[in-house]
């Protein structure tokens, strides 16, 4: 399923909307999800899942083949887990 579809999906359950406002519905609706995300917030959608920030410290590594140090800057990494393995 896509956006498009979610979309169709809500016009499907509310017939009395507009398609333009259903979309515009969803897009604050993802877009609000990515600004929390972005600033390292976690979501919580009961019964859905958690959408959460996971941050890898910067830290030295090694190439095995050459045996030279390598510096690995700070990671963050978008996390997903579904409410049912919560």
């Amino acid at each position: 399923m896509n956006k498009s579809d979610l979309i169709l999906k809500i016009l499907e359950s509310e017939p009395n909307l507009f398609k333009k406002d259903a979309s515009k519905i969803v897009n604050v609706f993802f877009d609000t999800i990515s600004e929390a995300i972005l600033k390292g917030e976690r979501v919580e959608l009961r019964g859905f899942g958690v959408f959460d920030v996971k941050v890898r410290e910067a830290r030295i590594a090694r190439n095995p083949k050459k045996m030279e140090k390598l510096l690995l800057f700070q990671l963050k990494k978008c996390l997903f887990l579904e409410w049912a393995k919560i």
